[in-house]
């Protein structure tokens, strides 16, 4: 019997990550975890409960309500894709939000918001079997992971492909506001003091600007399959 492994996937903001991580999971038969998405339900938490103010977050606040802050993840029958639920709701399409977009990396940088949940991911992946993407996982979350990818591509292919997810999805989407997301995203996650965006040193670096999703997907089984013949 195979070993169950687990997979983790960092890298910068909108470039195809949870879409990667998805299809190999399911590729795989293992379990995934949008680490993305729970951050951005904590921020559409705190901006349903106005903790966003004029001078910053109130933290106060959210570090006593962190307790009061449960997701979980199902898969839509449907899409076969996990669906996000904040408290029991689901939050799929309110996360995504240009909204939440842009309140999201405060958020994440607040050392009392990671140490929550990596706290929820440790214990969702425990046993192996799992793929998880986001900003530390081959660094903080799990950082004797079997496979580690840290994924990258060029600024305005990544809001590029944000413009076009969203307009799928038939919401509204200004192309220069979302370029200016993606860079501010980027300084915050690799300069926040708390769990920076970096790549792990033994993180097999995959540059997907001009890869099709066919292809990316190719390499990945490539990089799975050769670290599972290497136990």
């Amino acid at each position: 019997m195979t070993k169950k492994i687990t997979i983790a996937i960092d890298g910068h903001s909108s470039c195809g990550k949870s879409t990667m991580a998805k299809q190999l999971a399911r590729q795989l038969g293992y379990i995934y975890v949008d680490t993305g998405a729970m951050y951005r339900c904590v921020t559409l938490y705190a901006l349903r409960h106005n903790m966003f103010t004029p001078e910053g977050i109130n933290e106060e606040a959210l570090r006593n309500d962190m307790g009061n802050i449960h997701i979980t993840f199902s898969i839509n029958p449907e899409t076969h894709q996990p669906d996000s639920y904040l408290n029991g709701e689901l939050v799929e399409r309110e996360i995504r939000s240009m909204e939440v977009s842009n309140h999201v990396s405060p958020i994440a940088t607040l050392p009392f918001v990671r140490e929550a949940m990596v706290a929820q991911q440790q214990q969702m992946g425990s046993e192996g079997g799992i793929v998880m993407d986001g900003r530390d996982i081959g660094t903080v979350v799990f950082p004797h992971a079997e496979l580690k990818i840290f994924v990258t591509a060029t600024a305005k292919v990544r809001a590029m492909r944000r413009y076009e997810e969203l307009r799928q999805k038939g919401m509204e989407a200004d192309y220069d506001a979302i370029l200016r997301n993606v860079e501010e995203r980027d300084y915050i996650d690799s300069h926040r003091e708390v769990s920076p965006l970096r790549q792990a040193d033994d993180a097999i670096l995959l540059d997907n600007s001009n890869l099709t999703i066919d292809e990316q997907q190719q390499w990945l089984m490539e990089q799975y399959e050769r670290t599972i013949k290497s136990l």
